[in-house]
């Protein structure tokens, strides 16, 4: 297939990996007002944008119409440049389906996850990938998330893959230091971080942003963060990494995004409710959020 080279785009900044909020009913239905509020919310709080459909939109929980419908519903309040969309599965038909719809609303990107479950080769990832990117309209972000996926995309598969003219930029779960540095210092894909805890690290060795979870929560500060990073004013940024970490440590106690719906909840912009087989945060997690996020003034 011929590839379509699409138009690059950065994608520095902080980026918020955006839940899905339900209605506390038997199906728990998608609250579409409570997405858009929230949506918005984060936009005007000056954050670089939202990626939908992720593991913490829980994607996995949604039928494919339920996904386009969160996109659109996002689309509809939310500049297209600040949208990107999340993208996975084990079938490749299906998968370039799915493609072909989310590239007809033309968002900022698509972040792909490895093929989950089955386990393909390192050779197996790479015309997977491949096979997207040259379909795609939209710039592909790679999603290296091994302990979602069952697979490791290894450093050799990175770089290759990184020199499509359509994959720009990864986020980068994969847990390797040296990987993460050497895609750094090759310069032919924007790294984020996708782990939290490790959003300060991964500027101060030059990537160029994140795609986070814990972001819902005061993005002033993260916003702050990047810009003392990039100022070179280390002192006042190891401050607020060290302020936001408990909150961090605290909304990955038990799985993502239990407690972060728990948290959200507390605003009233949405209630807590996940679908099965996912379970609401534990009171001793919600505690622990609670006394966190007091701490940072999110509450009194």
């Amino acid at each position: 297939m011929h590839t379509q080279q699409v138009r690059r785009k950065d994608f520095s900044g902080i980026w918020v990996a955006l839940v899905t909020p339900f209605c506390d009913d038997a199906n728990a239905e998608v609250d579409f007002p409570a997405l858009q509020a929230l949506a918005s919310k984060l936009i005007s709080e000056g954050v670089a944008g939202l990626v939908i459909c992720g593991s913490t939109g829980e994607a996995a929980a949604l039928s494919e119409e339920e996904q386009l419908q969160v996109l659109d519903a996002v689309l509809a309040v939310v500049p297209a440049h600040q949208v990107i969309m999340g993208l996975s599965g084990n079938h490749m038909q299906q998968v370039l389906h799915r493609l072909a719809s989310v590239g007809q609303r033309q968002p900022a990107g698509i972040l792909v996850t490895p093929p989950y479950y089955i386990r393909p080769s390192q050779a197996g990832i790479m015309q997977y990938f491949n096979e997207i990117a040259n379909a795609s309209t939209v710039p592909v972000l790679l999603y290296n998330i091994p302990y979602r996926t069952g697979v490791n995309m290894e450093l050799t598969t990175l770089q290759q893959l990184a020199r499509h003219p359509n994959i720009v930029a990864i986020k980068d779960c994969g847990g390797n230091l040296q990987a993460t540095m050497q895609l750094i210092m090759d310069g032919d894909i924007q790294v984020l971080t996708g782990e939290d805890h490790q959003l300060l690290s991964t500027l101060c060795l030059g990537g160029v942003g994140g795609i986070l979870a814990s972001a819902h929560l005061r993005p002033d500060l993260f916003l702050r963060l990047q810009a003392y990073v990039n100022a070179g004013e280390l002192e006042q940024a190891r401050e607020i990494f060290y302020r936001l970490l408990p909150v961090m440590q605290a909304l990955f106690e038990e799985p993502n995004p239990a407690p972060l719906k728990a948290a959200l909840a507390t605003s009233g912009i949405m209630q807590a409710c996940l679908r099965a087989p996912m379970q609401a945060a534990s009171a001793d997690t919600a505690g622990k959020l609670l006394h966190s996020m007091a701490q940072l003034d999110i509450i009194e």
